[in-house]
């Protein structure tokens, strides 16, 4: 692609940057075919490509942008699925967001608009305001069919999950038995709020496997909230604060950055790019997902569950965003369970962050598109990596959703999902062969149960 900047404009890093990736779009236009928003409408302005010429437009000419554009460049998710199937490798994701950036900045939003994205950004990446926010929520649910989409999907969400234990304290939560490795914990921000069972889960198995597992002084959110919204300063700031907490905790020896939201983890992979600092690099490279750390641990499964049919969802900041496809699906198989792949698993569910609450007629329609191919595969249980696409999930399908981590736990000894108590799981057939890895302990069943195999 040709560009027309001047050498004014060149002169700044982010237009010096775009302009770099712009001329990598060779318009092959295989992007659109895993766009869901190009897949959904048709129009060229919601694909990755025409919104490549867009953003070229609008930051060659400068200022505030008109709002046809900003209309199509807020309908991308960041899903990423472009990147996976981009023949060049055009990085699209720093592109939008240099482009989000500079529609915050220059295009006045309307009334209405501003202040939802506002209140998100500033609720949704704290724990304790957002714990307080949805206590409101919760009591405005009789009101939540008379609210406008945005309002409502946000007073739904409060009722979405149950958060579990107390938010996490920063400390040393030691391992069980000899230490294999040392590793940090992003205890992360929403989460926190709407289901801490995931926290709990992850330090129970990772302890489990040998792990101290350190919650540092400090951390918090990862920044990528604000950052998707256009608040490139604010995730900075909340990116600088978690690269100074982690970075306090190297002198005593850190193995890993464990993550256990997919979208978070992207972000912090990505730290060295955001922040361009040698200490945001040395964290970026240690930052790993829950299930890359218990691939390289190897898991030790006890065999007290049953092999139920669990479909795994990739989330696209897992699949897209990180390449993190087949260690997810390798440690549910090692676990005991049978995994089943879901149609069009490329595709994005709709959550994408802030997207179901800024977009909730486009994330309905692919929250039920996505819900439709999980029962097409008629599974007991769907596992996923990615709160958001949890919540968004299981709001289309009535199949209990858990963490992906919550299974592991299990599997390794501790407590059934709170998700999954009381549910009626239909009793699986039998097996012929015991999964390599899988001990052949029978299962702690109920009286008059079958054991596992």
């Amino acid at each position: 692609m040709q560009t027309a900047f001047t050498q004014d404009q060149l002169a700044q890093p982010e237009i010096a940057e775009a302009d770099g990736i712009l001329k990598t779009c060779v318009h092959y236009g295989f992007c659109t075919a895993t766009c869901p928003t190009y897949v959904l409408f048709r129009d060229e302005n919601d694909s990755p490509r025409g919104r490549i010429d867009l953003i070229r437009a609008m930051l060659e000419k400068g200022g505030a942008p008109d709002p046809k554009t900003v209309h199509h460049l807020d309908r991308c998710l960041s899903c990423y699925a472009c990147m996976t199937t981009c023949a060049v490798k055009v990085d699209y994701a720093h592109l939008i967001d240099i482009a989000r950036a500079h529609i915050e900045r220059t295009f006045r939003r309307p009334l209405a608009d501003r202040l939802l994205r506002r209140l998100l950004a500033q609720v949704l990446p704290y724990p304790r305001r957002f714990l307080a926010a949805l206590r409101m929520a919760r009591a405005a649910r009789p009101l939540a069919r008379l609210m406008p989409g945005r309002l409502r999907n946000l007073v739904e969400m409060a009722r979405a999950r149950s958060a579990g234990p107390e938010l996490l304290a920063p400390g040393v939560y030691a391992a069980e038995g000899e230490r294999r490795m040392r590793v940090a914990l992003l205890a992360g921000c929403a989460q926190q709020s709407l289901d801490r069972n995931i926290n709990a889960a992850t330090i129970a198995v990772l302890r489990r496997h040998g792990c101290d597992v350190v919650v540092a002084q400090g951390a918090g959110c990862c920044g990528a909230l604000p950052l998707h919204m256009g608040y490139s300063a604010q995730a900075k700031r909340l990116a600088s604060a978690n690269v100074e907490a982690w970075s306090r905790l190297l002198d005593g020896g850190v193995d890993a950055v464990v993550v256990n939201a997919s979208g978070c983890g992207t972000t912090v992979k990505d730290y060295g790019h955001l922040l361009g600092s040698d200490a945001s690099k040395r964290i970026a490279a240690l930052t790993c997902d829950v299930t890359e750390i218990l691939t390289t641990l190897g898991l030790r499964a006890t065999g007290q569950v049953r092999p139920y049919r669990v479909a795994y969802h990739d989330a696209c900041s897992l699949q897209h965003g990180q390449r993190v496809v087949d260690q997810p699906r390798q440690l549910l198989k090692t676990a005991g369970f049978e995994v089943l792949d879901v149609p069009e698993r490329h595709f994005c569910c709709g959550s994408a962050g802030t997207y179901n609450l800024l977009q909730p007629g486009i994330a309905g329609a692919l929250g039920q598109r996505k819900a439709a191919h999980i029962d097409s595969v008629d599974p007991d249980i769907v596992a996923a990596g990615n709160l958001g696409c949890m919540v968004q999930i299981g709001r289309h399908s009535a199949t209990p959703i858990v963490h992906t981590v919550e299974l592991i736990d299990w599997a390794t000894g501790g407590p059934m999902p709170e998700a999954l108590r009381g549910r009626a799981l239909r009793e699986p057939a039998p097996r012929e062969n015991v999964p390599v890895g899988v001990s052949t302990t029978p299962s702690e069943t109920p009286s008059g149960s079958a054991a596992i195999w």
